[in-house]
């Protein structure tokens, strides 16, 4: 491609990020801007909820490359929010006016934290996490606070409590932690540990208000007991950042809708990330998954497009987490399970979950066994997929039935 041609990269989280430095890597010799609403230069998210809020990771631990990468590859950073899209004019307003032109635009928007549609959400020490800005007035919070009240029992919010340094009270409204990404085996596994670790778990119960004067004080629940609150930290999930889509004309449905090349209606815009909703081969439908993995490889995806070697997107899901000391590592997806057998040692915590839908292996959740994390992306990256028969002939050993597979290839 000719110097002449521009590509606009809308969000500088890990999957704008990755988008600008993978052009450059294919070698792309256009002209690359990289638009973000935060000053400076591009960060990782999940240690804000890990490392970077208990303060062993500083801010520069953050950053996924310097001032100087950007620099040397002649990659553009703009500080700005962008206000509209004009898709006939190939053209984006930012919000003080300035007009950029486009070849190709990827919007890597992200997603923005839901809130807690309750009275007295709005009190001081009522707070979210998603930016080091959030982080940091966390961990300023965190020095003086007495009772901590988290609400929501995923990622983030059980990810904060373990890195609080201090018991918090968990607050989920479903029946079981992690209800939306794990097992009930794994979601035993972490309550437990969450337990041991000194922290209450309460489930099944939502919150009806927050109650305070100058600041909040008290945390209702659904069944009208009043938890004691001077911190409340809200993480309840996120929703998909798909205004600027929206308001251009594109097809928005739990995110901004993608083929398997992760172009949108118009052919010269993609969707990337967590904004983005693609038709996932694992799922077999229209999904949105917000990961670190999904962001990567979906940027490297739409590189791939933009500089003419264009290939649908199908990369396995993975994720992972750690918190109450222990790390759990997911590959594949859970939709649609229907039989679950744990290999491992359940008691002594190092132990796996298989998932199967119609005896064909799924997902794999691995609770401190990387060993079996790792076989498990390679069994995934087989064909034909792993069964329930053959796992059950190694006794659900992932490693050892990766040998096996692996001798008869």
């Amino acid at each position: 491609m000719g110097a002449e041609n521009t590509v606009l990269v809308v969000g500088s989280g890990q999957s704008g990020f990755q988008a600008v430095a993978s052009l450059r890597d294919r070698g792309f010799a256009g002209r690359v801007v990289l638009i973000g609403d935060e000053p400076g230069v591009p960060y990782q998210r999940p240690p804000l909820s890990k490392a970077y809020l208990a303060g062993t990771a500083g801010i520069e631990q953050l950053h996924l490359r310097g001032e100087d990468f950007f620099a040397e590859k002649d990659i553009e950073l703009v500080a700005g929010r962008v206000a509209a899209i004009d898709r006939p004019a190939s053209r984006v307003r930012l919000e003080d006016g300035t007009e950029l032109a486009y070849d190709h635009l990827v919007l890597a928007t992200g997603s923005r934290n839901r809130t807690l549609p309750v009275p007295g959400a709005d009190l001081p020490g009522v707070l979210t996490l998603r930016t080091r800005d959030d982080a940091d007035r966390l961990r300023a919070s965190l020095s003086d606070a007495e009772h901590v009240v988290v609400v929501g029992g995923g990622f983030i919010g059980l990810e904060f409590a373990s890195h609080a340094g201090r018991p918090v009270t968990i607050v989920e409204a479903q029946d079981r932690l992690l209800n939306r990404v794990a097992t009930p085996e794994i979601s035993a596994c972490f309550a437990d540990l969450h337990r041991e670790a000194g922290h209450t778990v309460l489930l099944g119960q939502g919150v009806s208000a927050l109650h305070g004067d100058s600041r909040v004080r008290e945390v209702e629940l659904s069944d009208g007991t009043r938890l004691p609150a001077d911190l409340v930290v809200v993480a309840v999930g996120v929703v998909p950042e798909t205004t600027l889509a929206a308001e251009a004309g594109l097809p928005v449905d739990n995110g901004v809708v993608v083929d398997a090349h992760l172009r949108t209606a118009d052919e010269r815009i993609f969707a990337i990330g967590d904004c983005a909703s693609f038709p996932c081969v694992q799922a077999g439908a229209a999904t949105r998954l917000e990961s670190v993995q999904n962001a990567v490889d979906q940027a490297r995806c739409v590189a791939a497009a933009i500089t003419g070697t264009p290939e649908p997107y199908a990369s396995l899901p993975w994720f992972w987490t750690d918190q109450a000391g222990a790390k759990l590592q997911i590959a594949g997806l859970l939709s649609g399970a229907d039989k679950t057998v744990v290999a491992g040692d359940r008691a002594a915590g190092k132990f796996s979950v298989l998932s199967f839908r119609d005896d064909v292996l799924i997902a794999v959740e691995s609770v401190n066994k990387p060993a079996d994390h790792i076989a498990a992306r390679r069994l995934f990256a087989a064909e034909p997929k792993p069964a329930y028969a053959d796992l059950e002939a190694s006794e659900f050993n992932l490693k050892e039935h990766l040998k096996v597979a692996s001798t008869r290839g």
